[in-house]
């Protein structure tokens, strides 16, 4: 089966034993929310619970910040971790900050209300 329709059937499932609950992610795209829960459950362990968990944390994510600001803040911590004068911009500038820090925030809820 390839990755696309594991993705997708990975949300369907979310969607499903979480009792429809991506509705808070309806602005997120369908890839874009099974790409956090699947990252979030090789993180976290590969268990139906951590499903549930993950599922939650990117409603709870999904109802704090837009998803456009949700891309920002994905696109500065993974250009962030260019080495070098390149990295730099992504790591210290002001934007990168405060979209670093509003992610951040919105993660820590995600983790105090789903784990």
């Amino acid at each position: 089966m390839n990755r696309r329709i594991q993705a997708v059937l990975l949300s369907l499932a979310a969607t499903f034993f979480c009792g429809g609950s991506v509705q808070a992610a309806s602005d997120y795209p369908t890839v874009a929310v099974a790409d956090y829960v699947l990252g979030c459950m090789i993180a976290n362990g590969r268990t139906h619970e951590m499903l549930e968990r993950c599922s939650c944390s990117i409603d709870v994510i999904s109802s704090v910040i837009s998803y456009d600001d949700y891309v920002a803040a994905e696109t500065f911590q993974r250009m962030g971790l260019v080495t070098g004068e390149k990295g730099v911009l992504f790591r210290q500038t002001l934007g990168a900050r405060e979209s670093t820090a509003q992610m951040r925030r919105a993660q820590a809820e995600a983790d105090m209300r789903c784990f």
